[in-house]
């Protein structure tokens, strides 16, 4: 089967001279392979005559067009498609009784699309474009029996009560003026509020305005309104983003106890929250806006471990040229070179917050993981470094070059994001070198004739990191580099800082709350403590042990390394290992 789609928001007929038209074998023939769209004269795509030669994709100067062959058996399985040339979503996720359910895989691949389905907002049309929506009948008789067709009996016939929580917080200021309890109180459908708000730790929130809240509070904010509702099933869109591990384990709990009489579906990126909470885990995989495939579910471990190593055994596909492996932290210590930045009992006052130092280097090809409690000074300090914050007490060699990646970030340049990059970074970012460790890894090439005031979330990130790491710099400091990238664009940036600074003799400060990123880009830890928003304290850099261990204990939870993939892994809340490893104070296995 073949699959041919046009990225609309990619094609720019006005400025390709119709490549893919002209150079397509078949229209040479004489046959209608491509034609174009009489008002916007893009091109329509036959799958029926195309030969898959794939010359029109590597001809397309935008990247705006996709071409692959599928499995044939994959045809019967098509559950909806957007368009001639549009989208298209093979299988489902299954919601299944008293279980967490999760699923993982790139941006893009149709989970939005499986969840309107899941929840009743969209009828698919299993395929056929020319209609809006099949009938249901025809849909159920199509499926298999099992979890999904019974689930889906239920959505055709009485219906399902649904509750959603976005997945970008942060617009939710925009859709709702007012206070947090005003927000809470208009969708208790459960009359659990005070219940709910003290499980979160948010019932202090109540009387403040919703545009004052930190993106740690947004979250628990649309987590709680969330659970206010009276619904069947539950769905999570990356609900641990802008916290900490502290709160990603409260949140944890509230779900796993909530799955015990409801059904509950997660989306998530943070593959140690995602392996420590579900159930069983469904792999999205595909290619990016084209078409994404579910795989029937796995056990949380297998999944997990199948993802890192790019490889699908049972369907036999493999979804990465290379698996993410995990490193050691001793083998890394060994090529730290000379100090690039020193400092020594710093101290900042904000408001009535706090902030104080030891002393603390920062080496030549050293990644320093910033990790810690949210609200207690990392990103302040980042900021003293980059020269944004002058500090009121102790000292800083102040010589290196900064480049600093901010933790909120917006596009509001007037231009494409080749135009962007260029303004920022110059021609340092079109060397090859450059290219294939950091701009291909990361799929910038794919966005550079986008307008960058039109990225989305994770592809506005993706090229802050580029312009980050493409700066001349001795030191570059990324404040939550992994925010709204999916697992896999993390995993790739992770190994781009590192790779930059290995390869330039450079250093990096990375503050982030994902383990698994820290895990992978960091050699040592600066550690982070005190109360949030009132006092913060840095000890380190530490170890990449020793500082997992001393921050780890803080939150009493402990990791072990995967035997098969080494990644880390959350012990189960009083375990076997979760009391071994406290009881020898071993929080974190390196």
């Amino acid at each position: 089967m073949r699959v041919a789609v046009l990225l609309d928001d990619r094609c720019q007929p006005k400025k390709c001279d119709d490549q893919c038209h002209a150079f397509c074998p078949p229209v040479r023939n004489g046959q209608e392979c491509i034609i174009f769209h009489e008002k916007t004269k893009k091109p329509i795509i036959s799958e029926q005559l195309c030969i898959g030669c794939g010359i029109c994709v590597n001809k397309c100067p935008f990247d705006a067009l996709v071409i692959h062959n599928l499995p044939e058996e994959l045809k019967s399985d098509m559950i909806h498609r957007y368009g001639r040339n549009g989208f298209r979503l093979f299988r489902l996720p299954a919601p299944r009784e008293e279980q967490v359910v999760g699923i993982l895989g790139q941006n893009g691949m149709g989970k939005s699309t499986a969840i309107n389905i899941l929840s009743g907002a969209l009828t698919p049309n299993m395929g056929d474009w020319h209609i809006e929506a099949a009938e249901w009948d025809e849909i159920l008789k199509s499926l298999p029996k099992g979890e999904l067709r019974d689930y889906l009996e239920l959505v055709a016939g009485t219906g399902v009560r649904v509750a959603l929580k976005p997945q970008y917080v942060d617009h939710i200021p925009k859709a709702f003026k007012g206070k947090v309890g005003e927000l809470l109180t208009t969708v208790d459908e459960r009359d659990a509020l005070d219940e709910v708000t003290a499980d979160l730790g948010i019932d202090h929130l109540l009387e403040r305005n919703l545009p004052q809240l930190s993106g740690g509070e947004l979250q628990r904010v649309a987590i709680a309104a969330t659970l206010l509702k009276d619904a069947d099933v539950y769905f999570f869109d990356e609900p641990s983003s802008y916290l900490d591990i502290f709160e990603r384990m409260r949140i944890v709990k509230i779900l796993q106890n909530l799955s015990k009489g409801k059904r509950v579906i997660v989306i998530e990126h943070d593959l140690a929250i995602l392996d420590v909470l579900c159930d069983l885990v469904h792999i999205v995989y595909g290619t990016r806006a084209a078409f994404g495939i579910f795989t029937p579910a796995r056990s949380t471990r297998k999944a997990i471990n199948a993802y890192l190593d790019g490889f699908l055994v049972e369907e036999n596909i493999r979804i990465r040229d290379k698996p993410i492996s995990f490193v050691r932290g001793a083998v890394r210590k060994e090529a730290v070179g000379l100090p690039i930045l020193e400092w020594g009992d710093l101290e900042k006052t904000l408001g009535d917050f706090k902030l104080t130092t030891g002393k603390g280097t920062i080496h030549e090809t050293e990644v320093v993981g910033v990790v810690g409690p949210n609200a207690t000074g990392k990103t302040t300090l980042a900021k003293i470094f980059a020269g944004e914050l002058e500090m009121d007490a102790g000292w800083c060699t102040m010589e290196a070059k900064v480049s600093y990646k901010p933790q909120h970030i917006t596009a509001e340049f007037p231009g494409t994001v080749r135009e962007w990059m260029d303004a920022e970074i110059g021609n340092s970012w079109h060397v090859g070198e450059f290219q294939t460790r950091v701009v291909r890894p990361l799929e910038v090439d794919k966005l550079l004739e986008l307008d960058a005031s039109r990225l989305s979330g994770g592809e506005l990130q993706a090229v802050s990191i580029v312009i980050c790491l493409g700066r001349d710099a001795d030191i570059y400091l990324l404040d939550e580099p992994s925010a709204h990238l999916d697992a896999n664009a993390r995993m790739e940036a992770a190994k781009a800082i590192r790779r930059t600074m290995e390869s330039n003799e450079k250093s990096a400060m990375v503050i982030d709350h994902d383990i698994y990123f820290i895990d992978i880009v960091s050699d040592s830890l600066l550690v982070f403590e005190g109360e949030g928003g009132t006092a913060g304290s840095a000890i380190g850099p530490l170890s990449l042990r020793k500082g997992m261990n001393r921050f780890l204990k803080g939150v009493g939870v402990t990791f072990r390394r995967d035997h098969d993939s080494k990644r880390p892994r959350i012990n189960k809340e009083s375990s076997q290992k979760d009391r071994e490893q406290k009881a020898n104070d071993d929080y974190y296995y390196s």
